[in-house]
């Protein structure tokens, strides 16, 4: 299948390369690393797999979740400088406030690496490792797309959009990836916003919240809806995905004659993949963060022994002071046609977690 090719050849590459690279210049060297929170299981899972990886290649890791409090993840990574780290790998909460604490940084010789979320408005970013995140919002608006195509038939369908948090990067990546793919549908009339919210300023949710997204997707219903069925979702995230689908759930959705919608998601997270094979949530995108913390920690590596660590993109991610090197990594679209070869192949999850 081609997907699975595709994630097996993303991870052999990145394997062999990385294998390559690591040669632990700075063994016993101390790495920090500043997570946003511990709410979302895909966070714990990047903790998790950092640690593991640098420890392997020989570095000392100082893990330290910030719980989506920005003054916290300042003060985590200022005290992490003050301790002496001889890098830094940060998925920031709010990529726009960490100036001051990365000049901090810079001026201790202190390498930092942005972790799937862009820090902006620094210069002393060194190197950003990432998924390519336009291509997740293709894939879910494809994803989207053919679900509606199999669940409905032919159009017009009634589609309402989601988006991330607007202080991060990549909500914007994800939301005009899937509009690439979207806008087209919705100029011919294929795809029709109700709500007529469109644009990440209308149908951003912050910090990711799915409390928010269920909120407002019951505002949507009650003001569009009442006369009117709701064919698909674009949601941006499995946490946002879960909150919507209580939504519709609670109106009545999925039950007598009234189909569940096509709902897409992000991160694979284990409540969301048992929704998919529950035929709730339609899709989700599979990121595998095994793989992207050894491109980070090949990073690191690479950085600390004074050469030159393996990047793919050198144009598309301009913080607003510097175009930042970054590696990006393949994401693929799940559901429940490939969720076991893609997930349970791959070695990510047990059968026991899913089932």
């Amino acid at each position: 299948m081609k997907l699975t090719k595709t994630l097996a050849l993303a991870a052999a590459v990145s394997s062999l390369s990385l294998t390559a690279g690591l040669t632990a210049a700075f063994a016993d060297g101390l790495v920090g690393i500043s997570m946003p929170t511990k709410s979302s299981a895909r966070w714990i899972a990047d903790g998790d797999n950092m640690v593991k990886e640098l420890e392997a290649a020989g570095y000392t890791a100082d893990l330290q979740y910030a719980e989506d409090d920005i003054p916290n993840q300042l003060a985590q990574i200022e005290n992490m400088v003050t301790k002496g780290v001889d890098a830094l790998v940060i998925a920031s909460i709010d990529g726009t406030t960490l100036s001051n604490a990365l000049e901090n940084a810079a001026a201790a010789g202190v390498k930092v690496i942005a972790y799937d979320r862009l820090i902006k408005d620094s210069g002393d970013v060194d190197y950003y490792a990432t998924f390519d995140n336009f291509k997740v919002g293709v894939q879910q608006a494809s994803s989207l797309v053919g679900g509606l195509e199999q669940r409905f038939g032919e159009g017009p369908y009634n589609v309402e959009l989601f988006g991330g948090s607007p202080d991060d990067n990549n909500a914007y990546f994800f939301y005009d990836g899937a509009m690439s793919v979207l806008q087209p549908l919705i100029d011919a009339g294929t795809v029709v916003v109700q709500s007529g919210q469109m644009g990440m300023d209308k149908v951003g949710t912050l910090r990711w919240d799915g409390a928010v997204a269920q909120a407002r997707m019951d505002n949507i219903l009650s003001a569009n809806y009442t006369d009117k069925e709701v064919h698909g979702v674009l949601a941006p995230y499995d946490g946002l995905s879960i909150g919507i689908l209580s939504s519709l759930k609670g109106v009545g959705y999925g039950s007598g004659d009234l189909k569940m919608p096509i709902v897409s998601g992000q991160d694979a997270e284990v409540q969301s993949v048992k929704s998919i094979l529950a035929g709730e949530q339609y899709s989700t995108i599979f990121k595998d963060t095994r793989e992207l913390a050894k491109v980070t920690v090949g990073m690191v590596d690479a950085v600390l022994g004074g050469s030159e660590p393996e990047i793919n993109d050198t144009s598309t991610y301009d913080n607003g002071v510097k175009v930042v090197p970054s590696y990006l990594l393949e994401p693929v679209a799940v559901d429940a046609s490939n969720w076991e070869e893609i997930l349970i192949g791959s070695g990510y999850y047990t059968m026991d977690q899913i089932k």
